[in-house]
């Protein structure tokens, strides 16, 4: 690292936990963000200050009026334009040293097997169940963690699956795919605000801890946030010996 290096990620370097070893493992480390909302906006912001060197952002969405109101990557002067593009030039202002990929579109099939491929963590801030299982199968093939978190009104979920320790399931596990299953969403349900960026805070917290190898991650638990309440509760996951995504992986 640089002179300048050392003394923007000062505070990370003191830590005795993370220290100069740590920081390089940032530097060097790429991220794959899907979504570039209201998770996806703490959670890229995050990891761009704290110098992660790579960072890949995806979303086939342009930024409307209604999405200011939480995703904070996005300003008024961002009206009509792609989110990735709009993403990309707030985590530059954040830190000119990094290097983001805007892909503005939804990655499917080949595409998303070669993206998860390449990089390190994957943080799934998408908001609908079809992308977050379309996502865990390529984490699951190419066994690379996954951070995933889910808003909707005022209760939250944030959860890591990683199949490099040997007993974390998968998402899959945890909620099966189903054609029935009752899509909800911020357009139609509303969100609260803060509600998103705590989330995506937790998620970024949770992609440095495995950039890093430090802490315990959420690995085989789902965090769950009432935020009218402001309780958090910690519920254990198994993995599912008949999963049919991850079993025998």
């Amino acid at each position: 690292m640089n002179d300048q290096q050392l003394l923007r990620y000062a505070r990370h370097i003191l830590l005795d936990e993370l220290g100069i070893e740590g920081q390089e493992k940032f530097l060097a480390a790429r991220a794959l963000i899907i979504g570039a909302g209201g998770l996806g906006s703490p959670a890229a912001m995050y990891l761009a200050s704290a110098g992660v060197g790579h960072i890949t952002l995806v979303d086939d969405d342009v930024v409307e009026l209604s999405n200011l109101q939480r995703q904070l990557l996005h300003t008024t002067e961002s009206l009509g334009q792609p989110k990735v593009e709009s993403g990309r030039r707030t985590l530059h202002a954040f830190n000119p040293e990094i290097v983001v990929e805007a892909i503005a579109d939804r990655l499917r099939e080949d595409a998303l097997y070669a993206a998860v491929a390449a990089a390190d963590v994957v943080l799934d801030c998408s908001d609908n169940f079809a992308t977050r299982h379309q996502i865990n199968r390529a984490c699951v093939h190419h066994r690379k963690p996954l951070v995933s978190g889910a808003a909707i009104r005022f209760d939250a979920q944030v959860s890591v699956f990683d199949l490099r320790a040997g007993a974390s399931p998968c998402y899959h596990c945890l909620f099966p795919e189903a054609d029935d299953v009752e899509e909800a969403n911020c357009a139609t349900m509303g969100v609260f605000a803060p509600l998103v960026g705590i989330v995506g805070s937790v998620q970024a917290a949770e992609a440095l801890k495995l950039l890093s190898g430090i802490g315990e991650t959420l690995a085989g638990r789902l965090l769950c946030l009432d935020s009218l309440a402001m309780q958090w509760r910690s519920l254990n996951v198994p993995r599912d010996p008949a999963c049919a995504v991850c079993a025998g992986r």
